[in-house]
């Protein structure tokens, strides 16, 4: 098996899990995995080991692997984290950051916008790629950091919460985009203080909304 295979193998396994179509608690038989996957035995092993690294899967001893669930707890730490994260990350790319930086930023968030528009016009379609795009923007306003290993790090927790955000916080409609409106705002303007402020409504809106919808 090559390493492009085991890495694409790999790869769809985590999508799977971060977008819920293996759902949470779901027991991760092999012979199953191997079916709907494609890959062999060995490649599944150690692309279920990675994942339990990263804490989206469990390993349950000599009874095998499921999928990590959710609660509470988790969720307000993975919130924590993210916020801590992205907003010392805004910071350092607030003042580093170029016209291309602005530009990006300014672009990101107009197609954010039109996923939003049609989320609000009833339009379900709409819901993969604004997932997309909401990933697409946040890593945009960071991007100007300077560093790699911050960005690398926040892109893993970023999933993490992205995987309750699929599952259990969902859309929240014209907070949501006021939010979105507001930090792109704020980045032109580079005001980190005040993009911090509106990315700390923004990640605890999100948990209080998903605690209040009973999504897990």
């Amino acid at each position: 098996m090559s390493e492009a295979t085991s890495e694409r193998a790999f790869g769809r396994i985590r999508a799977d899990i971060l977008r819920g179509v293996l759902a949470p608690g779901r027991k991760l038989t092999l012979d199953r995995l191997r079916e709907t996957y494609g890959v062999g035995l060995s490649t599944l092993r150690e692309s279920l080991s990675r994942l339990v690294a990263e804490r989206l899967v469990v390993a349950e001893g000599q009874r095998g692997f499921e999928v990590a669930g959710f609660s509470e707890t988790e969720l307000r730490e993975v919130a924590e984290l993210r916020l801590l994260l992205e907003g010392h990350a805004l910071e350092h790319a607030f003042r580093a950051g170029d016209v291309e930086w602005e530009a990006g930023v300014v672009a990101a968030h107009h197609k954010l916008s039109q996923m939003q528009d049609r989320l609000a016009a009833g339009d379900a379609v709409a819901l993969e790629p604004w997932r997309h795009f909401d990933a697409e923007f946040h890593q945009t306003l960071i991007s100007a950091c300077g560093s790699r290993m911050l960005m690398a790090t926040h892109a893993s927790i970023f999933d993490r919460y992205s995987r309750y955000q699929n599952l259990a916080l969902g859309f929240r409609g014209e907070i949501a985009v006021r939010e979105h409106r507001d930090l792109c705002d704020a980045a032109i303007r580079r005001d980190a203080m005040a993009a911090r402020e509106i990315l700390a409504a923004h990640i605890c809106g999100g948990v209080e909304h998903a605690l209040a919808s009973g999504g897990f």
